[in-house]
């Protein structure tokens, strides 16, 4: 029989995170305010020259998801431009020195994405910084649960979500894709409330059914210049967001009703984003990739 020692059992791969021990934070959340720190990869991702050589530019690359993407980047062997809101900078800081202990380019760049014109300044400056543009990774994001629905949910809160959701999605990825070249590709984060919505995340859900869309008729209008645009859709993954979003009551048992028992790290999503931009999906473009923790995403 063949050694099984390295296989991991899904349901325990990783640690349980102290939700019941986790207070309240103020948003956006800081990685330094969870009492378990999320797992982004920092001592078990290993990259193999996947991506060498390439550009990438990460929203939202400061903590949770876009730290463990801009990590792998980089192990892989490319150079990764990540952005932030400016209270997240210390966060910013410590991704950008993960990509450089790869030995690679990292530069972290305050932009506050619901504004066209830094989107713009992004793209270009991000393009001048790496001296190309391969890979950009939509990763940005804002929730705010609301506990009595669409009644809690305000036209201020409405426009903020779907600016950071969907609208800088739509700027990103106009500018980038106006300079990318063959073999380059776009990958944005949807999630499962994009199959499954909330109710309390009614606005969330709805920017996220709009990110799986989008990609499907990015994709089918870049095909012909040889560039992919896919999307990964997260289930319940373990960031600063979470308890920066919801309330205790909603986050005390977070991640426990998928079929694994339990909620994913940023590690966990990394891998997705690496085959995705990787030219081993040369032949993908188009689709969403669940990694939900065994939830269907229809």
């Amino acid at each position: 029989m063949a050694d099984q020692h390295h296989i991991s059992d899904p349901q325990n791969a990783f640690p349980m995170p102290d939700r019941a021990g986790q207070a309240e934070i103020p948003h956006p959340g800081l990685t330094a305010d969870l009492v378990s720190a999320p797992d982004h990869g920092e001592d078990s991702y290993r990259g193999s020259n996947r991506l060498s050589g390439r550009k990438a530019l990460i929203t939202g690359g400061d903590s949770g998801i876009g730290r463990a993407v801009a990590l792998a980047f980089a192990r892989e062997g490319a150079d990764v431009v990540i952005t932030y809101l400016e209270a997240e900078e210390s966060d910013a800081r410590t991704t950008v020195q993960l990509i450089e202990a790869a030995g690679r380019s990292g530069t972290a760049v305050p932009c506050d994405v619901r504004d066209e014109s830094q989107c713009s300044r992004l793209v270009t400056s991000a393009f001048e910084t790496m001296g190309g543009l391969d890979i950009v990774v939509n990763n940005a994001a804002f929730q705010m649960a609301q506990m009595g629905g669409i009644a809690d949910i305000t036209t201020e809160q409405f426009d903020r979500v779907l600016k950071t959701n969907l609208y800088a999605l739509f700027w990103i990825s106009k500018q980038a894709s106006a300079i990318m070249m063959p073999g380059a590709t776009i990958i944005n984060t949807a999630s499962i409330q994009a199959s499954n919505p909330s109710p309390e995340l009614l606005d969330y859900a709805t920017t996220k059914a709009g990110i799986v869309a989008f990609t499907k008729g990015l994709a089918g209008d870049l095909a012909s210049r040889g560039i992919r645009v896919n999307a990964v859709a997260p289930g319940p993954i373990w960031t600063p967001l979470i308890p920066a979003t919801m309330p205790s009551s909603k986050y005390e048992n977070f991640g426990e009703a998928v079929p694994l028992g339990r909620p994913g790290q940023p590690a966990e999503l990394a891998p997705a984003y690496v085959f995705l931009a990787s030219g081993e999906s040369s032949y993908i473009t188009g689709e969403t990739i669940a990694v939900t923790g065994g939830t269907p995403f229809n």
